[in-house]
C-alpha cells in the first residue's frame, strides 16, 4: 500500500453539548480521499490533558493511512466549557463523547481510542451507548486506563484538597504542583524531553477548579458492567510498567473482562503512551483501522 501524504486539513469546530457546554474539537481531514467504507478515527484525551495530547498519534496515523480524525477537549479541559454543571461524571463524559461523534461522524463506521480518563469514558461509552457501539464501532483502543479504581490506596487528606481545589477556578495547577513531580507521575525512563515540556505545561496550566471537580468522578467511576458490551468488538488494552497513575493490573483487569482483546505492557513507559509510545500506540490504532 502506498504510504499518503504528510499534507492534511485540520479544521477547529465548536460543538454545543447537554447543560450549555461548548466542545471543541479538531478534525483532520487527509490529503487522500479515505477508500469507502472507512472508519472515522474519534480519540478522548485524559484527565487534565487536552486534545493536543493525541497530536503525535494522529501524524503518525495518518502518515500511513488515509483516515479522517477527530480529537476533542474534554468538558472544562482546553478550549471547551464547563457550561451550567459544576462536575461532571465519567456517564456524562460519554454522553459527550456521543455529542461528538453525532457532530462530526453521525454515519458510518467508528474506531474509538481513550486515554486515561478517556478510556474510561470509552468504557462508559460502550455501557450507555451499547447500540451504537454494537452497530458503529470496529475497534477500540483503551490506553493507560481503567474499568474501576477500586483498591487504589487514598493520600491522607487528598479527597479534601480535591473539594478545595474545585471552588478556585482562577488558580492553575502549576502553582501547586512542583513540575518535577507532574513529569515523574507522568513519564516513564527516559522520555523524550520536548514532550515531557509540553505535557508539563499542559497539566501546570490546567485549572484547579477543573482538577477537583473530576476527582470524585474518577474516584467513583465503575464501568465494569460495560466491559462485556465490548467481547465482539476488536479491543487492544496498553500500559506501560512505570504507570504510576494507572498500574499494570489495572490493564490485566480490562484484558481479562473483554473476552479476545488484545494486552500489550511497554517495558519501561510511563502513563504518556501517546508521547512515550507513539509508534505502538499508532500501530494498534492502524491495526484496527484496517480491520473488517
Amino acid at each position: 500500500m502506498s504510504t499518503p501524504s504528510a499534507q492534511r486539513t485540520e479544521r477547529t469546530l465548536s460543538i454545543p453539548a447537554a447543560h450549555g457546554a461548548t466542545l471543541a474539537a479538531s478534525e483532520f481531514v487527509p490529503a487522500t480521499t479515505p477508500a469507502p467504507g472507512a472508519p472515522t478515527l474519534v480519540l478522548a484525551h485524559g484527565w487534565t490533558l487536552t486534545r493536543a495530547s493525541w497530536e503525535p498519534v494522529v501524524q503518525e496515523v495518518q502518515s500511513h493511512r488515509a483516515v479522517r480524525v477527530v480529537t476533542y477537549d474534554q468538558r472544562g479541559h482546553g478550549r471547551s466549557t464547563w457550561g451550567s454543571v459544576r462536575a461532571q461524571s465519567i456517564k456524562g463524559l460519554a454522553d459527550d463523547l456521543a455529542t461528538v461523534i453525532e457532530a462530526t461522524a453521525p454515519t458510518g463506521p467508528l474506531v474509538i481510542g481513550g486515554h486515561s480518563m478517556g478510556g474510561m469514558t470509552l468504557l462508559a461509552y460502550a455501557g450507555r451507548h451499547a447500540d451504537a457501539v454494537r452497530e458503529r464501532v470496529r475497534g477500540v483502543a483503551l490506553l493507560s486506563t481503567t474499568a474501576t479504581v477500586e483498591g487504589r490506596r487514598e493520600i491522607r487528606g487528598e479527597a479534601l484538597a480535591m473539594a478545595i481545589a474545585s471552588r478556585v477556578p482562577l488558580l492553575r495547577m502549576g502553582m501547586f504542583v512542583p513540575r518535577s513531580v507532574l513529569r515523574n507521575l507522568n513519564f516513564g525512563e527516559n522520555p523524550d524531553r520536548g514532550h515531557v515540556r509540553s505535557t508539563v505545561r499542559t497539566i501546570a496550566g490546567t485549572s484547579l477548579a477543573t482538577t477537583g471537580r473530576y476527582f470524585a468522578s474518577i474516584r467513583d467511576h465503575d464501568e465494569s458492567e460495560a466491559l462485556a458490551e465490548l467481547a465482539d468488538v476488536p479491543t487492544h488494552v496498553l500500559v506501560g510498567t512505570k504507570d504510576r497513575l494507572t498500574p499494570v493490573r489495572w490493564a490485566h483487569s480490562l484484558h481479562d473482562g473483554i473476552p479476545g482483546s488484545r494486552l500489550t505492557v511497554l517495558p519501561g513507559k510511563g502513563h504518556m503512551l501517546t508521547h512515550e509510545a507513539t509508534d505502538t500506540v499508532a500501530d494498534a490504532l492502524i491495526e484496527l483501522i484496517d480491520q473488517g
